[in-house]
Formats: C-alpha cells, structure tokens, sequence
C-alpha cells in the first residue's frame, strides 16, 4: 500500500485542485495536489515538499481532513487529506497540467481520480471548510475521519 498525503488548499470559500498531466497515471483526472509519503516524513512534511514541488507554493498544513484507501489494479492507495492554507510563493505547474479553484458546488463538474472521490463527498457534506482559509487547529492525533474502503477498476 503506497500513503500520500494530499492538501486541500482552501482560499476564499474555493478548494484547489489539479488535472493530472499527460503521461502520468490517471491522466487527465482531477485530484488534490500532494504526493508520496516518503520513509521518515510526516504527512505534514510530506504536503509542504510536494506542494513546493508540484506548485513552488509554500503553505501552512492545518486540521486533518479525512482518509480514502482505494485499489487500483496496479496499486492500493491511502490517501490523507489536510486542510491547508497558501502563505507564500506564485503558483507555477511543474507537475499538473491545469488547476482550478472551485467550490463545493462545483465539484461534480470534474472527473476525480478513484481515491480522490471519497474527499470530494466529504467537502461537498462538510462546508465549514467553505468559511475558512484552511487554517483551522489540527486536531488530536486519534482524530482522522477514514472513508469507506473501496476497491475499483481504475
């Protein structure tokens, strides 16, 4: 089972997400940007390299979000959402082909990679999100919301 870590990048009421780039897996597929769990690394730390990475974006990682395991055919993935908060740096694509800020509302419109479905129904039933810039306190370390295992065909 591979872990990443994804950010759920709030400013102003919308969340950012990202298309995955031509030649990747998934292809084409939105997702919440983040990336690999490296050995030794907090989902924490892990969010601020791959952001800086991925985006050469600084941000601050707050509340925990929630948690989708999904197995594709080649790979299971477990997935940890934190809510986060831009503070520093332009946003550049280094590794998505476009971005979106988007609201709840606005979430169907877009094809979600398989493990990112289960985070875009808990954004669209939780809007407390929605008045906040991603800065909420974290939470106890027993606090994580997991989502329903899924299994699919990718």
């Amino acid at each position: 089972m591979i872990e990443v870590a994804a950010a759920v990048l709030i400013q102003a009421g919308r969340v950012l997400i990202g298309r995955r780039r031509p030649g990747a897996r998934r292809a084409g597929l939105w997702e919440f940007p983040g990336g690999k769990i490296r050995a030794g690394e907090t989902p924490e730390q892990c969010l601020r390299r791959e952001i800086r990475e991925e985006l050469e974006i600084d941000i601050a990682v707050g509340d925990f979000f929630g948690e989708s395991v999904y197995a594709y055919p080649d790979q299971t993935v477990r997935l940890l959402a934190y809510l986060s908060r831009l503070i520093g740096g332009s946003m550049v694509l280094n590794d998505h082909a476009a971005i979106a800020w988007v609201e709840a509302r606005e979430l169907d419109r877009y094809r979600f990679c398989p493990a990112d479905v289960a985070l875009v129904e808990m954004l669209k039933d939780d809007h407390s999100w929605q008045g906040s810039d991603g800065n909420r306190v974290a939470p106890a370390a027993d606090a994580h919301r997991p989502c329903a295992q899924k299994s699919g065909i990718g």
